[in-house]
């Protein structure tokens, strides 16, 4: 599946903009079938990192991925990158 296809759009909030600084985690809004697995391959593909973690959740907007970065890949930068700052 194409990994653009996995990954909506980014999630942003002031609780997001937290993990960021934080957890060095972004947030995405995602399809409802996709799994942890998908997901954390569709991230490291798009945005060229490495993925340590991924949690997910249901919400009314629909499925949220938290995605946890390695240590050596910034979060902050990849916010830049996508222009959630």
């Amino acid at each position: 599946m194409d990994p653009y296809e996995v990954v909506e759009h980014p999630y942003v909030t002031e609780k997001t903009l937290m993990l960021i600084e934080k957890n060095n985690a972004l947030q995405f809004v995602v399809r409802t079938d996709a799994n942890k697995n998908m997901i954390k391959e569709a991230v490291e593909k798009i945005f060229d990192v490495k993925v340590a973690k991924v949690t997910t959740r249901l919400t009314k907007k629909g499925k949220i991925a938290t995605v946890k970065l390695t240590p050596e890949y910034n979060a902050e930068d990849i916010g830049m990158r996508i222009g959630i700052f």
